[in-house]
């Protein structure tokens, strides 16, 4: 784990280095969502950007999450929440790099939908996807991210589509913990560039 975060400063101080200087924020809106036939889930996350420079931003963020199951024919639904820390690096209004930590209550365990022992489910997620600014009115972020802890109480997991299954039998060996997001940030007040 200690590498995986020492690996993402090392490639955002990369980004980092420029003769402009942006100050500036942004307040976010992320989509998230996923469903079948057993269920799904629905999330709505807020995230203020902090923007650093024209290659890096960061920030808090605060999410609203909708789960339901219908599993062996007992319908059961949930309305969770949780805030955390994120981090992108952006190149040149193209792509986008970055981590995301988040607590989310919910108490429930998503394997069997029943009550568990832990209420707070951690998710670390990295990845990255496309990003672009369109007339300095809103950039969107396109992305795949992966949760490197996978917790057993994530809500997120019921929308995990990427599936291995056995080549002989076409049994299910593995689910992948990789979600699809989409992100809008739009900017508060003026972004100011100065040369330095």
């Amino acid at each position: 784990m200690k590498n995986i975060f020492s690996a993402f400063l090392i490639c955002t101080s990369l980004f980092t280095y420029a003769q402009t200087e942006y100050n500036g924020s942004e307040i976010g809106l992320e989509l998230h969502g996923g469903a079948s036939n057993l269920g799904g889930t629905f999330s709505v996350g807020i995230k203020y950007a902090a923007i650093f420079n024209e290659n890096f931003a960061a920030g808090p963020s605060f999410r609203l999450n909708r789960i339901w199951n219908n599993n062996l024919g007992v319908s059961t639904s949930a309305n969770n929440w949780g805030g955390g820390v994120w981090a992108h690096a952006r190149y040149k209004n193209v792509l986008f790099g970055g981590v995301e930590f988040e607590m989310i209550r919910n108490p429930y365990n998503q394997i069997n939908w029943q009550l568990g022992n832990r209420k707070w489910a951690p998710t670390l997620f990295i990845g990255g996807g496309f990003s672009k600014e369109y007339n300095q009115k809103v950039r969107i972020n396109l992305g795949i991210f992966y949760d490197v802890i996978n917790a057993e109480n994530s809500p997120f997991r019921s929308s995990y589509t990427i599936r291995i299954k056995d080549s002989q039998t076409g049994q299910v060996q593995k689910i992948l913990p990789i979600i699809y997001r989409i992100n809008f940030f739009f900017p508060i007040g003026n972004k100011s560039k100065e040369d330095k």
